[in-house]
């Protein structure tokens, strides 16, 4: 089919040099790779995508993998460059800041205020887990920073990042492959378990990826955290669902038939996303995704709401583009 114009893709990375140069002196513990990045090769992408708005994005390991104040200060020369490219097309692009590890609360807290107050970001990043050990996003020592998100209604974006153990089952399965669903799936069930998402309603948190592998195993936690040995939590099984259902997810690299069958049966219709993932995944992956979800059948209604008008009701200064 003919794609619509006026896709909102809401999982477009950016990668400028200086950023690299950071990740390929400290390595990428994922195993991933560095891809070549310009905002030409963006403008080419959104033009033969049928891409009106990218939301820009620091991905994995994120500026995070510079801890104290060097993590401060690449956060702090992301978003302005980020912001750069907004103010140069306000139509064409947004930006989630990006924000130092979450271990450094302050230097999250200055962060956060200056990424949405003075450069008005559309919202921010973060990452499934932060530090050596498993402190995933539902770990109480972050609290502040979502009662400072949830006070400011504001819209998060969550990646993957590595696990803590970064031992590769084979060389060719490096962690975005498929640790980065699985490492979605903890951090959001650590949120929904935690009580962290029910006590902040305001924030607006969209699972990278179409939610990992989440919707696939929702029920299988619900029923097994209560009244078991496994898990212990005040909320019911009915609570944990209507809690996962509570995200949003982005389509990036999860546009298959069978993928999007899973999706569509677990999530509200107003709460899918566009994504695409340039260009970790090289234009060969994003557009093999892209070929797919164009293919699966759905109606019209449907197929906008997915593409473009779920994200400008969630970005509403977006809504005339």
């Amino acid at each position: 089919m003919t794609r619509l114009p006026g896709k909102v893709d809401v999982h477009h990375h950016f990668v400028p040099d200086f950023y690299a140069n950071v990740i390929k002196s400290h390595g990428d513990p994922s195993g991933s790779h560095i891809p070549a990045w310009d905002p030409a090769m963006t403008q080419t992408f959104m033009k033969d995508s049928s891409i009106t708005t990218a939301i820009l994005s620091i991905t994995a390991p994120g500026v995070a993998i510079l801890a104290g104040e060097g993590g401060r200060e690449l956060a702090r020369k992301a978003n302005e460059y980020a912001a750069s490219l907004r103010d140069n097309s306000p139509d064409r692009y947004g930006f989630f800041a990006a924000l130092p590890t979450l271990l450094d609360v302050e230097g999250c807290l200055d962060e956060i205020r200056y990424g949405l107050d003075i450069l008005q970001a559309d919202g921010v990043t973060l990452f499934s887990r932060y530090g050596r050990g498993n402190s995933y996003l539902g770990n109480i020592i972050f609290a502040p920073i979502w009662q400072e998100l949830n006070k400011r209604h504001a819209v998060v974006v969550i990646h993957p990042t590595h696990a803590a153990d970064t031992n590769l089952v084979r060389s060719s399965l490096p962690q975005p492959m498929i640790d980065y669903p699985h490492e979605t799936t903890r951090t959001a069930m650590d949120l929904v378990l935690s009580g962290t998402k029910r006590r902040h309603p305001n924030c607006k948190v969209i699972l990278s990826h179409g939610g990992g592998t989440m919707p696939y195993l929702a029920t299988r936690v619900a029923n097994l955290a209560k009244g078991t040995p496994m898990g212990e939590t005040s909320l019911s099984p009915a609570e944990i669902i209507q809690d996962c259902k509570s995200f949003y997810f982005d389509l990036a690299l999860c546009g298959s038939h069978h993928t999007m069958k899973l999706l569509l049966d677990f999530a509200s219709h107003d709460r899918i996303l566009y994504g695409s993932d340039f260009p970790y995944a090289g234009e060969a992956g994003v557009r093999a995704f892209a070929e797919e979800l164009d293919s699966f059948p759905m109606d019209e209604t449907l197929r906008q709401k997915i593409y473009f008008r779920n994200a400008r009701a969630l970005f509403p200064r977006f809504s005339s583009a």
